[in-house]
């Protein structure tokens, strides 16, 4: 009982000292839809920008429920559902479209970076493997997923999912419903290079594939959360369903476990993107769980990110406040009947024990 008190002590002050996020798309226990309607290009609210769809209404192409993430994800407490269907073109286009953009000032396009998101597929209103789907995009598409019959192929379906570097096919396996993947886009934006990182349901990421060389660049807000489907020759308008859950963009060190970089903390506050676009910055970097791989790239910053002022997170004053809670904690373990003044009067307990 002591060592395993000790252990998840010293798990809670490792927690505190990973990784740095530069941007969240979590969705709290207060996000709604129509917060998603609050966004406009005059109103360019944080954490998410919300253009790319058909004309009808948000609600026809989004939605949000605890039940539309991956239970593993404890950093957030909802998950989002988007949906193609026979409305979903924008602007003109032949290809059906629902896609969330990142909205934040931070620099994502700088330094080695890792690009979360765990996705999943649903019996009810697959994706139709006869068409060409592209999925967690960049505008430039150096990097995606792609799913289905790839236009121009030869064959009626296709049940591939993929990963492509600039529409080379680097690794795939096939589309199975019902089952949470996790993904990380290892992007080092300064060697030029990008390595996939994946795992399913609460398992931690792995290395499924090693560096590519290719030309990574990105604005900040050109990471296409959603799905593009070619028209590949035909159409359809049977609806698609898409869930999404952990989307966040970290540096510094890798988080593997799909519980996220704040586990067991999914925010229950009023909703960032409820907030007008003056009051609202980028995510204030938070701390990764205590599974992490390290790299030696700095977290890049943007000019007024709070980035900045809170990328550090590791002074002496905030080690001892995270140590004291830490030793409260295997208290609570070894000792569950000592009232509150015991637990904390007494910390040398756990280096006798």
């Amino acid at each position: 009982m002591v060592k395993y008190a000790i252990a998840a002590a010293f798990a809670f002050v490792t927690s505190a000292h990973a990784g740095t996020v530069l941007w969240n798309g979590f969705f709290n226990s207060s996000f709604t839809v129509a917060d998603f309607d609050k966004w406009s290009f005059s109103n360019e609210i944080q954490p998410w920008q919300w253009y790319i769809h058909g004309p009808g209404a948000t609600s026809e192409y989004l939605a949000v429920s605890a039940d539309y993430k991956n239970p593993a994800d404890t950093s957030e407490a909802q998950g989002i559902k988007t949906t193609i269907d026979g409305t979903s073109f924008w602007n003109g286009q032949t290809m059906e479209r629902t896609e969330i953009i990142p909205q934040t000032s931070a620099n994502l396009g700088t330094g080695h970076l890792y690009y979360h998101f765990s996705l999943k597929t649903s019996d009810v209103n697959p994706p139709n493997a006869g068409y060409e789907h592209q999925i967690a995009f960049f505008e430039s598409h150096f990097t995606e997923l792609k799913y289905g019959l790839i236009s121009g192929e030869a064959g009626t379906t296709d049940n591939a999912l993929r990963w492509d570097i600039n529409s080379q096919t680097q690794w795939s396996q096939p589309l199975v419903p019902n089952v949470w993947m996790n993904f990380a886009y290892d992007i080092d934006f300064s060697a030029g290079t990008v390595a996939l990182w994946y795992s399913e349901g609460s398992d931690p990421l792995t290395q499924v594939h090693a560096p590519v060389s290719t030309s990574p660049s990105t604005n900040s807000a050109d990471w296409h959360i959603g799905v593009l489907r070619l028209p590949n020759g035909g159409t359809s308008a049977a609806a698609e369903d898409y869930y999404w859950s952990g989307i966040y963009v970290e540096s510094g060190s890798l988080t593997t476990s799909p519980a996220g970089p704040n586990a067991g903390t999914a925010p229950s506050g009023p909703s960032s993107s409820s907030s007008s676009a003056s009051a609202t910055s980028s995510a204030p970097a938070s701390s990764s769980s205590a599974t992490t791989v390290s790299t030696t790239s700095s977290a890049p910053t943007a000019t007024g990110s709070p980035v900045a002022h809170y990328g550090q997170c590791g002074g002496i004053g905030t080690s001892y406040v995270h140590v004291r809670l830490a030793l409260a904690v295997a208290e609570e373990l070894l000792h569950p009947q000592a009232t509150p003044a015991a637990r904390f009067a007494h910390p040398e307990r756990h280096a006798q024990s």
